[in-house]
């Protein structure tokens, strides 16, 4: 029932209601952009999300190229992730009902080329602002580390659960430790997954194959 109905009505109603009171943050951030760094204000950026289904997630820009044409985080874009302003546009996507306040974080399509079975099963939700990932360590943990809590949190959705993660977040955001990922971060994170695939796979195909046996002989 919470799963299904009551969590999508809160998600609806709080992102109503936080949009609101964010207006202004985002305006003056916004600002401040435009000041330092110029236009645009928002990034978007396609990510996978409930039954692998594409979408644009948006948030605050706090990247750009250097003369070498590399994106950098600006000292403005650092503040901003740390204490995770940025990421208020998604409150948009929550209102579109592409995502959720709390779920698995909503990751690009080149990660999901290297999901196992049970790895997909964290796609089966809507993504979120914070998730169980997220307050484990944020960005200070593995890439298998995040889809271990991704899956735990999946297989364990209740009002208590999302609750209690909404609380650790906001100790985080207030610690503003591994707030933000690099663009060599997230290739090292598809390179580990992509290195390690055949390995899960056979690990995730063993484990099925003995389930199986045991219930057979049960």
């Amino acid at each position: 029932m919470y799963k299904k109905y009551i969590k999508r009505i809160f998600d609806f109603i709080a992102a109503l209601l936080m949009s609101i009171v964010a207006f202004p943050i985002v305006f003056i951030a916004g600002l401040c952009i435009l000041i330092t760094s110029g236009g645009p204000i928002l990034f978007k950026q396609k990510r996978v999300g409930k039954d692998e289904k594409p979408f644009y997630i948006y948030k605050l820009r706090t990247m750009v190229k250097n003369k070498d044409g590399i994106n950098e985080v600006t000292k403005l874009g650092s503040f901003l992730r740390a204490t995770s302003i940025d990421e208020l546009p998604q409150l948009v996507n929550i209102l579109k009902g592409e995502m959720s306040f709390i779920g698995p974080r909503p990751w690009i399509s080149e990660y999901s080329k290297y999901f196992t079975k049970k790895d997909r099963r964290r796609l089966s939700v809507l993504p979120g602002l914070s998730g169980w990932a997220q307050v484990q360590g944020r960005n200070g943990i593995t890439i298998k580390q995040k889809l271990k809590a991704d899956v735990w949190y999946v297989d364990h959705i209740t009002f208590l659960t999302d609750m209690v993660i909404l609380l650790k977040t906001i100790g985080i955001v207030f610690k503003k430790t591994g707030a933000s990922i690099t663009e060599g971060g997230i290739q090292d994170e598809l390179k580990e997954l992509r290195e390690n695939y055949q390995q899960r796979l056979s690990v995730e195909e063993v484990t099925e194959r003995n389930e199986v046996l045991a219930e057979r002989i049960s």
